[in-house]
C-alpha cells in the first residue's frame, strides 16, 4: 500500500521574517536565508529579554543610547 504524501505548509510568520528559512545539516551547522544582525535586531525589537526587565535604564538600552 503506498503512503499518501503530506502537503507542507509554510507556518505563518512576522511580516519583517517573511522569506526566513533556517536549515541544520548533518554536521550540526546553521545555515539561514537572513543575515544574523537582521535576525538580532528583530529580536531586539520584538522580544523581550526577561534578564533586562526589571532594570530602570532599558528603555536607553533599546534605544541605543548610552549613560
Amino acid at each position: 500500500m503506498a503512503k499518501k504524501s503530506k502537503k507542507v505548509e509554510s507556518p505563518k510568520v512576522h511580516k519583517d521574517l517573511e522569506g526566513f528559512h533556517m536549515n541544520i545539516d548533518s554536521f550540526g551547522e546553521i545555515s539561514s536565508s537572513f543575515p544574523i544582525d537582521k535576525l538580532n535586531e528583530f529580536l531586539n525589537n520584538n522580544v523581550e529579554d526577561k534578564k533586562l526587565k526589571d532594570r530602570e535604564d532599558i528603555d536607553d538600552i533599546k534605544k541605543g543610547k548610552k549613560k
